[in-house]
């Protein structure tokens, strides 16, 4: 099937990277927008745009109908569905298919297998693929208190539909375990109409390691090395790299061939990411596996110079990949940090408002992938990602370098954003020395503040722009700084220039 255009029914950075891709090979792109992104950067990317509807996600970018009379009326044959959103919906991926649309990902009947952690975790431990111990409810005769007992404590209580840290607890105690159960079984109904939940043995200080693959409709299945996803905040990942520190050859070797095989026994196609918890005795279990396009695949493509994007375009038109396992090589070492509208001081609690200045670091083997721009409405509606800010270097230490240097010279103003926290993380000895795991935020960062000494043009910059947008003049002339809860000098403190 060759496709002749494509719909991507998503908003902000990703569907911007995606109308890239499509740009770059020639395909006509087409946007659906809610009213809230009106004026987007991805609506006016794209070769065609459409609304579809209020601002709320159910009414647009979750209203599957909608798209799907789009992608009729502008004569799309394909939609890429971005990731989340309706990205890892097998229904939707269902109603594609039933309407002639190739989904650009894979199968409805896959997506659905990966999104039961259960049954994921069942089919990964029959291929041979290692898994927690745990207990997913098909153990006979044995109730939750027993499970908890062989597995040994700590144990996580997850839920087994969705993710981000939702219906999710750790339990230290049988003591503490039916009120844990019973508050993961309400948040994961409230979250995703499913109170069914698993438990595994809590791993103190793991790290979060994913391997990217690709596999195409004729059988092919290969993976283009490892991501260290292991700073995170509420289950979210926060700054991501490639390759990690924690990993040698043979355990990259065996990491790798355990994902390869997980895609081949559930028939996969596409591009996809099989995650893995990485223990501090080298042994790797199998976590979950994400059947879209990851956030963070932008570090894999700096770092193999293959671009996932278009390959995900190629295997849905039915190409055979070209890519040979033994000739993709990782070069050089690539850091993503994700620029969010929140107030890391606060809890992470988002912010919203209107983006008055946008100034974009730039530079050899920078990169961003941004859906904003000056002006733009951050509104409460959606994910509070702004935009990734990626870096390449010749090594570790010189990416980490770029990456100081890039978030030093980031300058988003109108709503608070975690650019300091992040540039305290990149600096941090813990970091800087790749002792990281899944609990390093909490370690190092849990009552943190904003530095009180920020970069002489931060400053600059934060003045001119209160001034300017701000202020109230006075009656006599006087300009006074108003009380604006986005206002940098919320959070700088004390500071003075000095001669």
């Amino acid at each position: 099937m060759k496709i002749e255009k494509i719909l991507v029914a998503n908003r902000g950075e990703i569907a911007v990277r995606v109308m890239r891709a499509c740009q770059e090979m020639g395909i006509p792109s087409v946007a659906v927008y809610s009213e809230a992104d009106e004026k987007a950067p991805h609506v006016e990317m794209a070769d065609e745009a459409y609304s579809i509807g209020e601002s709320a996600p159910s009414e647009s970018y979750l209203n599957v109908q909608k798209i799907i009379d789009v992608a009729k009326q502008s004569g799309a044959n394909a939609i890429h569905p971005g990731y989340g959103f309706l990205s890892e919906n097998a229904d939707f991926a269902k109603v594609c298919a039933e309407a002639g649309i190739k989904f650009i990902g894979p199968s409805a009947e896959v997506i659905h297998s990966m999104g039961d952690k259960i049954q994921a975790k069942r089919t990964m431990r029959d291929a041979g693929v290692p898994v927690i111990p745990g207990f997913t409810g098909e153990e006979e005769n044995e109730t939750l208190e027993q499970a908890c007992q062989r597995i040994g404590f700590p144990v996580l209580i997850k839920a087994t539909a969705g993710g981000g840290g939702k219906g999710m607890k750790v339990v230290n105690s049988i003591d503490g375990l039916q009120d844990a159960v019973d508050s993961a079984r309400r948040e994961a109904k409230s979250s995703f109409g499913n109170d069914e939940l698993l438990l595994e043995k809590y791993l103190a200080r793991p790290r979060h390691i994913e391997f990217q693959i690709l596999a195409d409709e004729h059988g092919k299945v290969i993976h283009l090395f490892e991501r260290e996803c292991s700073i995170q905040r509420r289950h979210q990942k926060v700054i991501e790299e490639t390759p990690s520190v924690a990993l040698n050859d043979d355990l990259r070797a065996r990491m790798g061939n355990a994902a390869i095989l997980a895609a081949k026994r559930i028939n996969y196609t596409n591009a996809g990411t099989v995650e893995f918890m990485l223990d501090d005795s080298g042994n790797f279990y199998f976590l979950e596996m994400n059947t879209r396009l990851q956030v963070e695949h932008a570090i894999t493509e700096a770092t193999t110079g293959i671009d996932i994007v278009k390959w995900q375009i190629r295997i849905a038109q039915g190409e055979p990949m070209t890519l040979e396992q033994e000739k993709v090589i990782q070069r050089g070492h690539a850091i993503e940090c994700r620029i969010y509208a929140e107030d890391p001081e606060q809890g992470f609690m988002p912010s919203t408002g209107i983006l008055k200045t946008v100034e974009l670091p730039s530079g050899i083997n920078i990169r961003h992938d941004t859906g904003i721009s000056q002006g733009s409405h951050v509104s409460p509606y959606y994910d509070p990602m702004l935009a990734k800010l990626i870096v390449y270097g010749e090594d570790r230490a010189d990416a980490a370098r770029k990456m100081d240097w890039a978030l030093s010279n980031y300058i988003a103003l109108g709503v608070t954003t975690n650019i300091p926290f992040l540039k305290a993380i990149i600096l941090h000895p813990a970091f800087v020395d790749g002792n990281i795991d899944t609990h390093f935020i909490d370690t190092y960062f849990k009552s943190w503040t904003v530095a009180e000494e920020l970069p002489i043009e931060v400053l600059i910059a934060a003045a001119i722009d209160d001034l300017k947008h701000s202020g109230v003049v006075e009656e006599d002339g006087s300009q006074q700084i108003a009380d604006d809860a986005h206002s940098p000098w919320k959070s700088i403190g004390r500071w003075r220039i000095d001669s």
